[in-house]
């Protein structure tokens, strides 16, 4: 086994850390393990990949399958949807979030 660089070293923590699984006795005044760590509700993060992945797959459709006028149509449901797509996620987004608790 090849020794390590004499400048990096194992930190000494002076005790053995204990993550708490489900252990309350454990835990930190400021921890909760039911909060989403991130901060984003991750209902919002699916919906976001849904609703993002059928309207590129209505877009595209549009546009392979349709003439001038779906084209037209096409840009302008772009247009419009994608800016009212995220702010309707921003704002559930902001009522869901976890504000007794906030991410780190």
């Amino acid at each position: 086994m090849a020794t390590p660089h004499p400048i990096i070293h194992v930190p000494d923590v002076g005790h053995e850390p204990h993550n708490p699984v489900r252990d309350d006795s454990k835990l930190a005044p400021t921890e909760d393990l039911d909060r989403e760590p991130d901060g984003v509700p991750h209902s919002v993060v699916g919906l976001t990949a849904a609703f993002s992945v059928m309207l590129a797959m209505l877009l595209a459709f549009m546009f392979i399958a349709g003439g001038t006028a779906t084209r037209v149509a096409a840009v302008v449901l772009m247009l419009i949807a994608i800016p009212v797509l995220v702010g309707t996620l921003r704002r559930k987004a902001e009522r869901e979030r976890d504000h007794v608790h906030p991410s780190r």
